[in-house]
């Protein structure tokens, strides 16, 4: 048995042990209207991202099946980024605007489409998927958010049950990519490399079925445009510390973690050997049992959203982070210490993915306490906007793997100062009253929704009053 095969069984061991202790020590709540929305969302959220997961793992393979070169496949790919960075934030405002709930039907739409242009194997067919697929990504990893915090708080559920949704969706999506990638490859193996697309489609249909059915409306400022929204969530990011150390985590961390996405399989191919004829020590590459090691990252973030609910129990997310930051920074150094050692990088790697596993939750928890309703989707794709833009400087440079794994642990160790620096706002800031903390959780859609008192309006009332 290889240590891959041999890891994913101890992780999988370790997770259901660790799964059990948490709903010991981390009872579910019994609040039936909290657990059917909870249901209800998941339900759509995961179903959004199979769609995602039944395309990723053969979308390399079915471009060089069409006989594109590898400059042409790294240039879709930047394509994708490139796009997911430029409309990325014009999405976020169009969700603020028009609706979330809409923008999430989008989503559908337009990675659908996306499927669709799998189907030619014409470059600028293709092109235009990647472009299609890189603002469907932008409204995955915000408009889903933003409706979810934005209902959640509009219901007047407790604010710490948000981090449980997380938490689960964590896990879900961990089980939800492994049966993806299961999914696809028979279909691949039975039809060709273009069938997972079109199950994707499927998929995607089904979760634009249950939008429908199933979702209520909700908005940011729908009397903004995008250049207010634009602008005013820029100065919320330049005059509050704690969106802006929110960003920058974000940003680090995920520039990190698509660049270790990219290169964990040559890292783990390279393993040196020494040459008898020469007693010189040579390099090879090896084949590595990818299913395996992938299903073996997944049971990982399940096993890091599990320890996000008892860490949560225990400390402020804000004060935990820090040190799971530093983990994954050490983590990712095993490619520079330890080349070619197989072992000492998969543990490494899992211990990297476990830390993502924490990650995701403690990111959805803090967006939602400290970022603007009002301009939430658009907020936190402007915070995408400098990971995609490491991502992309990562695929033009062609950089050693040392190098890379050396900037990410660079970035996650400036991710480690920014989470103190949030650590030690929060602890600075005054403790909000109960009346307070309940005003702020309960406030009613129709306030999130009315038009905003613009300075003059404000004084010409104040002066009325007064004169009153």
């Amino acid at each position: 048995m290889d240590i891959f095969l041999g890891g994913f069984y101890v992780l999988v061991a370790l997770c259901a042990l660790l799964h059990l202790g948490t709903r010991v020590a981390v009872p579910p709540t019994t609040d039936a209207s909290f657990n059917a929305f909870q249901r209800t969302y998941l339900t759509v959220y995961l179903l959004a991202m199979a769609g995602d997961w039944l395309q990723g793992p053969h979308v390399y393979a079915l471009y060089e099946n069409y006989g594109m070169s590898t400059e042409q496949i790294d240039l879709l790919f930047v394509a994708g980024f490139g796009s997911s960075m430029i409309f990325g934030t014009i999405v976020g405002s169009i969700a603020d605007r028009y609706g979330r709930r809409t923008n999430c039907i989008m989503y559908g739409v337009l990675y659908g489409l996306t499927c669709l242009t799998k189907h030619s194997s014409s470059f600028y067919v293709l092109m235009v998927g990647r472009l299609l697929g890189g603002i469907a990504t932008s409204i995955l990893y915000s408009a889903f958010e933003s409706w979810l915090v934005f209902e959640h708080h509009k219901r007047g559920f407790d604010s710490n049950l948000l981090g449980n949704i997380f938490s689960l969706g964590v896990l879900g999506n961990s089980m939800v990519a492994i049966g993806a990638g299961l999914v696809a490859q028979k279909f691949a193996d039975t039809f060709g490399f273009v069938a997972p697309f079109d199950v994707s489609l499927l998929t995607l249909i089904l979760m634009m079925a249950l939008i429908v059915m199933t979702w209520s409306e909700n908005y940011g400022d729908k009397t903004s445009s995008f250049s207010h929204s634009f602008g005013t969530a820029l100065k919320a990011i330049r005059s509050d510390p704690k969106v802006l150390c929110l960003g920058l985590i974000q940003s680090l961390f995920e520039g990190a973690m698509y660049c270790f996405v990219l290169e964990w399989t040559p890292s783990l191919s390279i393993i040196y050997k020494n040459d008898s004829s020469t007693g010189s020590i040579k390099e090879e590459h090896t084949d590595i049992p990818h299913g395996h090691i992938f299903a073996a990252f997944m049971v990982s973030l399940m096993i890091g959203s599990s320890l996000f609910k008892l860490l949560s129990k225990m400390a402020p997310v804000e004060s935990f982070m820090r040190f799971v930051l530093f983990a994954a920074a050490i983590s990712l150094t095993t490619p520079i210490f330890y080349p070619g050692n197989q072992l000492y990088i998969f543990i490494g790697f899992l211990m990297f993915e476990t830390c993502v596993g924490i990650f995701w939750p403690s990111m959805g928890t803090m967006r939602g306490k400290y970022i603007a309703e009002e301009t939430r989707a658009t907020t936190m794709n402007i915070f995408r906007i400098p990971l995609n833009l490491i991502v992309i400087i990562i695929l033009l440079q062609h950089l050693e793997l040392d190098t890379i794994f050396q900037f990410c642990t660079v970035l996650l160790l400036i991710a480690v100062l920014c989470q103190h620096w949030l650590y030690t706002l929060c602890e600075g800031t005054p403790k909000a009253s109960p009346i307070h903390s309940e005003t702020k959780v309960v406030r009613s859609s129709s306030v999130l929704e009315s038009q905003r008192l613009t300075k003059t309006s404000r004084l010409e009332q104040a002066e009325e009053e007064q004169f009153v």
